[in-house]
């Protein structure tokens, strides 16, 4: 019998899949209406699940993110407004920043993370009587760093600003206070609760990596949120997220109330795991407490030498470009990966690393 082989490019970090014997039944996909002429009533129900996880006043479902963040770009930044982009936010992120740079919003680009250039990008837009809307990740998917939010959010007030993050890489997994037994926080509520902190923040969230489900939320203020349910385009031209993708985010949010933590701490445990082994042949890895393991930069050809070796052993990996711009071998670990696929995989690459030097 054939093993199986080992996967390290999904990023279902808990390993929810939502199997269609763990959903209810139904009777259609979609409305084939436009969501301004109603949602499926679950959608309410999951979408106060999702704004009391993260510690806002309300949220909205949305069928992805790119649908998301155009709406908010759409509503949020208006005539009056510009924007604050971080360079190395996710792609998606960056596309609806360009629709609204194309509709003549003003866009001051800053290094990733650095809040030194965010002041002056406040203070460039202040004095142009312009409301400043950053756009950054709550958590990096290169680097595995929080957004440093806190500090951020203490500069936004006076200039009559706003935080626009996306948290697709923290909802599900970073939570309040971490700390023995929650490595990554409690709860998975995402990056408001990791940093204790409110302000004036709207959250677009991808449910596809922790929890598993192909729909995307929109969570913040309630006066925010009612102006993009209103007048953001995508409620007047596509239909709701559908039957199905609101029952898997049901069921995730059902699991991650009962499960989440010790979900959560085994997948800390595998990635201290790989960490660790790796580590201890030879080959550091970046990424911290993050699911995204990465090696040291290399050349895209080296790359491709060990993604191969990787591939003959029966195990897949990504070759990918981090925030920085550097390239390396990524390895994204889940919870339910095995004790022995992690083992097994650090000393496959740790031996096809020590080979390449």
């Amino acid at each position: 019998m054939n093993r199986r082989r080992a996967d390290f490019t999904s990023s279902l970090y808990l390993g929810m899949r939502h199997a269609s014997t763990e959903l209810p039944g139904w009777s259609g996909l979609t409305t084939g209406r436009p969501a301004a002429l109603g949602v499926p009533p679950v959608a309410e129900g999951v979408a106060k699940a999702l704004a009391d996880l993260q510690g806002t006043e309300t949220a909205l479902l949305a069928r992805s993110t790119l649908h998301a963040f155009a709406d908010c770009l759409e509503v949020l930044a208006d005539e009056q407004s510009g924007i604050v982009l971080d360079v190395a936010a996710y792609p998606i992120a960056r596309w609806a920043v360009r629709r609204a740079a194309g509709l003549g919003r003003p866009v001051l680009r800053i290094p990733h993370q650095d809040l030194g250039s965010l002041a002056a990008a406040l203070d460039r837009l202040h004095a142009r009587g312009l409301r400043p809307l950053v756009v950054a990740d709550g958590v990096c998917g290169g680097c595995g760093k929080p957004f440093p939010l806190p500090a951020a959010v203490s500069r936004l007030p006076s200039r009559n600003g706003l935080l626009l993050l996306d948290d697709s890489q923290s909802l599900g997994l970073f939570g309040d206070r971490p700390g023995p037994g929650h490595p990554f926080g409690d709860g998975g509520g995402g990056s408001l609760r990791l940093a204790g902190t409110k302000g004036p923040v709207v959250l677009v969230s991808s449910l596809a990596k922790a929890f598993g489900a192909p729909i995307a939320s929109i969570a913040g203020p309630a006066v925010l949120l009612e102006r993009i349910r209103k007048h953001g385009g995508s409620a007047m031209h596509a239909s709701p997220p559908s039957t199905v993708d609101i029952a898997a985010a049901a069921h995730a949010l059902r699991v991650n109330q009962v499960e989440g933590n010790a979900l959560r701490e085994r997948l800390a445990g595998r990635i201290r795991l790989l960490r660790r082994t790796c580590g201890e042949q030879g080959l550091p890895l970046a990424g911290g407490l993050f699911p995204v393991q990465a090696t040291p930069p290399l050349t895209a050809q080296r790359g491709k030498r060990l993604l191969d070796r990787l591939t003959a052993a029966g195990i897949d990996a990504l070759l990918r470009r981090d925030c920085r711009g550097g390239t390396a071998v990524a390895l994204v670990v889940t919870a339910g990966h095995t004790t022995g696929e992690i083992t097994e995989t650090a000393a496959v690459l740790s031996a096809a690393w020590n080979r390449e030097e």
